[in-house]
């Protein structure tokens, strides 16, 4: 348990870097914003497309390791989904919200972070698949959920064509295709800048998670923190270890992706509908605090497997 937290401790303490700086008014919202924004186009881009262009990608099954994640995510969308309508009284939109904070997973701030403290570079493939392949689904089905037949698949491709993770993911993955190679200062100028992809992530949620609370109250969202921390990777668990055949790194990485708290896209989903954001925005705030521990946890359960 102890070698767990010290993985857990260096990515958490970062975010608490990040809050006190925010609480101590050393940073602002608008600097978190900048440095966010910072990560998410150049950071983690170029994180990724070196790792993935280099990477030696061993031959495993994909859709096992894809079905198993979204089965878990399906299976929590709904109950919360369920629990929101059924017992809170909430309207369809506001479910849907509900849901997807509860299946969410903020993947790119946390969880490229934990995952590549906790197992290193054997794990960048089935990281990056999922970080790739988790925003598009999820997203969509959100907004079709949200939209119905008012949806525009034009509008929601032309977004996930412009994201800055989906085309580092194609640009990386068409680089090693190609059996092309780029200029030595080249790649270094991309290790310099996804050097920094770690850290910034970690400081820029930090100051996010300042400006969000539990105005909603702490049922609800202490609902979303069990399914979200607890369920989802408790599935992900027994499907990867118990019923399906990964390596071991990518099984681990499986269970550990679907603990991370939820992601802030949540609350970014919620203000555009205006439907449900004090519930979103104590959902991020509360998962964020508690993975501090489940995180710790579920990696002593799982342990650091070999590659």
């Amino acid at each position: 348990m102890l070698a767990s937290a010290a993985i857990v401790f260096p990515v958490f303490g970062l975010i608490a870097l990040g809050y006190g700086a925010r609480f101590f008014r050393v940073l602002d919202d608008q600097m978190g914003e900048s440095l966010s924004r910072f990560v998410f186009t150049m950071a983690i881009p170029s994180l990724l497309f070196a790792t993935i262009a280099r990477s030696e990608i061993p031959e495993v099954d994909p859709w096992a390791y894809l079905g198993v994640y979204f089965f878990a995510l399906a299976v929590v969308w709904l109950v919360a989904d369920q629990v929101s309508r059924r017992i809170a009284g909430d309207g369809h939109a506001g479910a849907v919200v509900t849901g997807f904070s509860a299946a969410q997973s903020n993947l790119v701030l946390v969880g490229v972070p934990l995952i590549i403290s906790a197992y290193g570079p054997a794990a960048a493939a089935p990281l990056f698949l999922l970080v790739g392949v988790h925003l598009p689904v999820t997203l969509t089905t959100a907004t079709l959920l949200l939209e119905g037949r008012e949806a525009s698949f034009v509008r929601i491709l032309g977004k996930l064509a412009r994201h800055p993770i989906i085309l580092a993911l194609l640009a990386g993955s068409a680089m090693r295709l190609s059996g092309l190679d780029l200029p030595a200062p080249l790649w270094r100028l991309l290790e310099i800048l996804g050097g920094a992809a770690v850290p910034g992530a970690l400081v820029a949620t930090g100051v996010a998670l300042f400006r969000y609370g539990l105005e909603a109250g702490w049922r609800m969202p202490a609902l979303v923190a069990v399914l979200k921390l607890m369920v989802q990777p408790a599935i992900v668990y027994v499907l990867v270890f118990h019923v399906v055949t990964l390596p071991p790194v990518w099984a681990a990485t499986a269970v550990l992706l679907a603990a991370c708290p939820t992601g802030v896209n949540a609350y970014l989903l919620a203000q555009s509908y205006r439907e449900g954001v004090a519930l979103a925005s104590g959902c991020v705030f509360l998962t964020t605090v508690l993975a501090m521990f489940s995180t710790a946890v579920w990696i002593a359960i799982i342990g650091v497997p070999a590659p």
